[in-house]
């Protein structure tokens, strides 16, 4: 008999230099998605424990916007070497939390928050602090208090990415993690505390959306909210926000379009382009879920789509050749099944995958990674955000075509294009209505911005970019 595993108990809330107790004494469990036992339990934070946090918050801002911005940025730069001294730690608990394979957590989950806050050092120098224009001193300043409210899908990372140029800039922050990934926030406000943040700085409410989120987003002592979530979610923070006229981005879903030209090597391209499409068990944004592919050539990209996918590892997150985890929960995994049933409803052609459970995984929340085919852009599949491992294959004529196809979605977040030529791919590229393209299958740059188009939000995220959302204007007229 195995011996039951320990749950992590969260029992208090960082708030002003201080872990107290929740105003109520209701908790919420943390499940382990392969296994679906209980991980831990964290506070079911209150709108009042909301105010306690900005309360701590407003308080801690005067004295840290103007605290050195050499002294912001070597905290940042603290913090980023206890996060890697702690790296392996975090990336088992993430791991636990997400359902990621523990190779990509080592390589993305728990390594980006490190460059994040690391990078504050460098990027600083892009910012310009101070300008003269004419007879006025143009000079950046704190917004002031921010509300942060992060997802499940890359939960360090998303906070890390807010976290890190929020405090450069000088704000102070209510952060509100995910409900169902929060477990590294607490090890994270822990690393703060150790490298001596002041009080007030990062604040920590946990709860639910409904309740801790929109108090946030309501709160009249709140200047700005920074959000990451669905499309949905973030037209509610949107609406809460506006009664009280406060700044807010947005970093919302996506449907990004990869367009492999007909001059492109398929081989490399169809499995670099499911690859993108998987990641993180294609619980990713920025997924490059709708495949576009010339319509003479889809019986061949059909055929190396269904080898790649049939020899696509499944199962524990903790054995290194697993390539797809779980899916983060219950409720995530019967959606994406929901949506496979769907598009069998409405006529595409299933390549490989489906809705039953993989073989040997019926305990966990683990989906057949899956492959329609002949995917047309009236499609349920085609044209929302399924978040797991689906990935589409759309055709088209020529190149007007594949524009077409891939602008027509709500969404703009990503995309991709694929050509043995740089020159044509770049064309195509600036026709893609996205925040960002990778092209030939670059790299993603986590110094450059993030962020998108249409209803994939607004504002930017990473690299000075985001530092610069932080900031607000001054004129001084000389």
């Amino acid at each position: 008999m195995s011996a039951t595993p320990t749950i992590i108990s969260r029992d208090n809330l960082p708030i002003g230099g201080e872990w107290v107790p929740a105003s109520g004494d209701h908790t919420i469990e943390v499940v382990n998605p392969a296994s679906e036992e209980i991980l831990g339990r964290i506070p079911e934070g209150s709108a009042e424990d909301v105010d306690r946090a900005v309360a701590a918050a407003r308080n801690a801002f005067e004295a840290w916007s103007t605290t050195a911005l050499e002294d912001r940025v070597e905290l940042c730069t603290q913090i980023s070497l206890r996060l890697q001294q702690r790296q392996e730690e975090l990336a088992a608990l993430i791991s636990q939390e997400v359902g990621s394979p523990i190779t990509f957590s080592m390589m993305v989950q728990s390594a980006l928050p490190v460059m994040d806050f690391g990078s504050m050092a460098h990027l600083i120098g892009h910012i310009p602090w101070e300008q003269q224009i004419g007879n006025s001193l143009v000079v950046r300043e704190p917004v002031g208090v921010v509300g942060a409210i992060t997802p499940w899908n890359y939960p360090l990372h998303q906070i890390a990415a807010k976290l890190a140029p929020a405090m450069v800039a000088g704000c102070t922050v209510v952060l509100k993690p995910s409900e169902v990934t929060p477990l590294n926030a607490f090890v994270l406000a822990e690393i703060f505390e150790e490298v001596g943040v002041p009080a007030g700085v990062l604040n920590i409410v946990t709860g639910c959306g409904p309740v801790v989120g929109e108090a946030i987003a309501a709160h009249p002592d709140v200047d700005m909210v920074s959000f990451t979530g669905s499309t949905r979610a973030g037209r509610r923070v949107s609406e809460v926000a506006a009664a009280t006229v406060k700044k807010v981005t947005l970093e919302l879903g996506g449907k990004s379009p990869n367009v492999i030209l007909d001059d492109a090597d398929l081989e490399k391209a169809v499995v670099n382009g499911i690859q993108k499409c998987y990641l993180n068990g294609g619980q990713t944004c920025s997924a490059l879920t709708r495949m576009l592919v010339q319509r003479e050539q889809l019986p061949v990209v059909e055929q190396i789509a269904a080898a790649v996918v049939a020899h696509t590892q499944v199962g524990d997150p903790f054995d290194p050749s697993t390539q797809l985890g779980p899916l983060v929960s219950r409720t995530q995994r019967d959606r994406v099944r929901g949506y496979i049933e769907t598009g069998l409803e409405q006529g595409a052609k299933l390549l490989v995958g489906g809705s039953e459970p993989p073989e040997g995984l019926d305990r966990g929340y683990y989906v057949r990674p899956t492959v329609f085919s002949d995917v047309t852009t009236d499609m349920t599949i085609a044209r929302e955000e399924i978040f797991g491992p689906v990935l589409v294959i759309q055709a088209y004529d020529d190149e007007d075509d594949a524009i077409r196809i891939a602008n027509d979605t709500e969404y703009g977040l990503a995309g991709g294009v694929y050509s043995a030529s740089a020159e044509r791919a770049q064309a195509i590229a600036r026709r893609l209505r996205t925040g960002q393209v990778e092209i030939n299958g670059a790299a993603f740059n986590p110094l450059a911005p993030f962020g998108g188009y249409k209803r994939s939000g607004h504002g930017r995220e990473l690299g000075p970019y985001g530092i610069e959302e932080f900031l607000t204007l001054k004129s001084m007229q000389l």
